[in-house]
């Protein structure tokens, strides 16, 4: 039990309330117990590459990989981007994190992450259809598109992905161009005036698309068209979930046809949905036409929002099934908001260092897709850290797919369990008040009979073999353990 003990105080120091980031500078100086877990991140026992498979199927596990949007806003550059694929590629493919998705607005040429968004920037081809900013993403030049940066990003591994808003430009509508590979116009695929899904509120790009409409299914075929011909692996589809704050609505025809004209191509495509929350009710279309969905609205680094999504979460603990994930959003960790406009300022996250194990431990046992948003090269020790924790993403990315339960609350703590590929159970602690606790579970509860073995998940021991767990958690704070 000394030994049980001192294992149990060390998580709880590594990942307690001691660890709070700098409002705008990480802190480097790790003490003695922190650099352990910096440390058990590195081992290189049980650390094997992550292999995911594709046979038969999309997303069989939740895709992983960076996502411009909560360093770098609507005015990422190419230079950017490149730079955090070639860090990724370096540390973290080796361990399952394989996509670089290019966010919101990269048709703005007018962008720089301050200005309000409207679409006197957006950037057209002939048909209508969003062509990249050439004063930031240079290779786009002579037409070319995305494909030579999708060229460089698969050179390194990689795969490519973009944000796409819902619907159709509107200055294409006002020109009224020609739909590409149609005798369509672009006026004939916009949703009619007083239509609650013509408009978004928060962003004027687009007018949303009447996709029971043949005009409509052929934008959308033409878009799908020419992403499939950019090398495009990944779309994160904006306005489309939850299309206003309040009203529930989901554009479930334009989900269903940008779903159809994406499969319809050469290539395969994942297909994410924004914002949230997702409604619950629309889960087996969803299910049928996505591959994941965002279950809260934009997630940022404050622990009220992590502590809502343990009850989004919940609400999908049925309504799911293998290549098709329900989202928690991009990981706000390191350094983020370098240029986003919508949230400031530059800064290092503000979730302390235990919200941040809870964060992984909660996104890893659900699971979650891995999107993380911070600019790469800045890690520091603790960030990598936390995401080459090879079991922790080994639970995330476990081929069998199945979702976490939510069990009950044990004293003050809330437990979750999910089954795993090997039999094993992959079993989250979760302390969601703002003071410490004392967990005490008894293994029966989970079908043992007897003493089952153990291990930390995050420190990658092997803990003492007992019929009733024990252990202290701090405010905020995790453990994430595999169960035999």
């Amino acid at each position: 039990m000394k030994l049980f003990a001192h294992v149990v105080a060390l998580l709880f120091i590594v990942s307690g309330g001691a660890f709070a980031a700098s409002a705008t500078f990480p802190n480097t100086n790790l003490t003695v117990l922190e650099q352990q877990l910096v440390a058990a991140a590195k081992l290189k026992s049980a650390s094997k590459p992550i292999k995911k498979s594709t046979a038969g199927g999309l997303a069989l596990t939740p895709p992983m990989g960076w996502n411009s949007y909560d360093a770098f806003g609507d005015a990422v550059v190419e230079a950017e981007v490149l730079t955090n694929a070639l860090w990724l590629k370096q540390h973290l493919l080796p361990l399952g994190w394989d996509t670089v998705v290019v966010d919101f607005r990269w048709y703005d040429s007018l962008a720089d992450g301050k200005r309000v968004q409207n679409p006197e920037g957006v950037v057209l081809d002939e048909f209508g259809r969003c062509m990249p900013a050439t004063n930031r993403f240079p290779s786009a030049m002579r037409g070319m598109g995305f494909r030579s940066l999708a060229d460089q990003i698969h050179a390194m591994g990689l795969k490519f992905g973009i944000h796409i808003m819902r619907g159709i430009p509107r200055r294409a509508v006002e020109q009224n161009l020609q739909i590409q590979g149609s005798d369509f116009r672009a006026a004939q695929a916009a949703r009619p005036v007083g239509d609650p899904a013509r408009e978004c509120k928060w962003n004027h790009d687009m007018f949303g698309v009447d996709a029971t409409t043949p005009a409509g299914r052929a934008w959308y075929a033409s878009i799908a068209r020419q992403y499939a011909e950019w090398g495009v692996d990944f779309i994160k589809c904006d306005d489309i979930a939850n299309l206003q704050k309040g009203t529930n609505l989901y554009a479930q025809a334009e989900v269903q046809i940008l779903a159809e004209s994406l499969h319809a191509t050469d290539r395969l495509i994942v297909l994410s949905l924004s914002p949230g929350p997702a409604l619950v009710e629309k889960s087996a279309h969803l299910n049928e036409y996505a591959n994941m969905w965002r279950i809260s609205g934009d997630f940022w680094d404050n622990w009220r929002a992590l502590n809502r999504n343990f009850d989004l979460f919940a609400n999908w603990q049925t309504n799911r099934s293998v290549g098709h994930w329900p989202d928690g959003d991009m990981i706000p960790f390191g350094h983020i908001c370098l240029r986003n406009c919508d949230v400031r300022p530059d800064r290092w996250t503000r979730f302390t260092r235990t919200e941040q194990v809870t964060l992984m431990s909660l996104w890893a046992i659900t699971p979650s897709p891995l999107m993380l948003g911070m600019n790469l090269p800045d890690n520091d020790d603790w960030t990598t850290a936390l995401i080459t924790s090879p079991e922790i993403l080994a639970v995330n990315q476990d081929p069998l797919g199945q979702p976490a339960r939510r069990r009950t609350k044990s004293g003050a703590a809330e437990v979750w369990v999910r089954l795993l590929a090997d039999k094993s159970q992959a079993v989250g602690f979760f302390n969601r008040t703002d003071k410490s606790i004392t967990v005490r579970y008894e293994w029966s509860a989970e079908g043992f009979s007897t003493k089952p073995r153990v291990r930390d998940l995050w420190l990658r021991k092997d803990l003492p073999r007992e019929k009733i767990f024990t252990a202290k958690l701090p405010a905020h704070g995790s453990l994430l353990l595999r169960v035999r």
